[in-house]
Parts: C-alpha cells; sequence; structure tokens
C-alpha cells in the first residue's frame, strides 16, 4: 500500500484552528452553574443578532445554534478581519432532573444565558419521622 506523507498538513490544520478559518461549526465558550433550584447556562456570543440563535431540546439533547455573519463594508479594503464568521454549535446531554417543559433563555450583550430549572421530583425534600404510640408497639409485638 503506497502511503504519501505531506509535511505542511499538520502545519495547515494548526494555522486554521488558530485563525479561525476552519470549516465547520464554531465552538462557543460556556459557564455553567446551578444556583438554588436551577442550572443557569451563559454562552459567549458576541456579534451574533439574537434572531439567528436557535435553541432546542430533543429528549436529554440541549442543542444551540447561532449564526454570526461577516461584516460588510462597501467599498472598503480590509487591513484585518479576526472576528471569526459563521456557524457556531453546542450541544449538552441534560439529565433527568430538569424540567425540559420551563426551559427559559435571554440574549444580552453578546451572552445567551439558558435557565434550566430542577424538576420538582429531582429537588431534595425532607422526609417525616412519625412515632407509633406506645401502646401501638406493644400490640405488634404480641
Amino acid at each position: 500500500m503506497a502511503m504519501t506523507f505531506d509535511p505542511f498538513a499538520e502545519f495547515d490544520r494548526l494555522t486554521s484552528g488558530l485563525l479561525g478559518t476552519r470549516p465547520g461549526p464554531r465552538v462557543m465558550p460556556v459557564d455553567l452553574y446551578r444556583e438554588a433550584d436551577r442550572y443557569v447556562l451563559n454562552a459567549d456570543l458576541p456579534g451574533v443578532d439574537p434572531g439567528s440563535v436557535d435553541i432546542d431540546v430533543d429528549g436529554q439533547l440541549l442543542t444551540i445554534r447561532a449564526q454570526r455573519t461577516a461584516g460588510s463594508v462597501q467599498g472598503a479594503k480590509w487591513l484585518a478581519q479576526e472576528r471569526p464568521a459563521g456557524s457556531y454549535l453546542r450541544q449538552f446531554s441534560i439529565g433527568e432532573g430538569v424540567d425540559t417543559a420551563g426551559i427559559s433563555a435571554n440574549y444580552d450583550n453578546g451572552v445567551l444565558s439558558v435557565i434550566l430549572p430542577v424538576s420538582e421530583r429531582a429537588k431534595p425534600r425532607k422526609i417525616e419521622v412519625q412515632s407509633m404510640p406506645v401502646e401501638s408497639q406493644k400490640t405488634l409485638t404480641s
């Protein structure tokens, strides 16, 4: 079997990743934390049109998609164009303890916030311990 070796293939892969010119969706950085009875997911999407953001839940899979279009200026000669444009995609596996019907989202100052409420059955609860009267205990042991 003949194999070819391209010494520049790895270099091209590395530079395209650093310069943001790689094909396919980009990954959005996120913060995820739990606050009381909800999870909060904050995703950085600067320059994204809020109308292009698509969030859906399919079973236990939460998918976030967004699109950032490149700036277009008529008659401009670009000196630098480093802000990446294209599609963004992120998927999360959510547990049984999330109330999927109550998920909400908002977009403010380039940050998408997704609120995932904890379902009632997943919330911690106290179990009351009841004691039986002494007379009832005697009849059970006899």
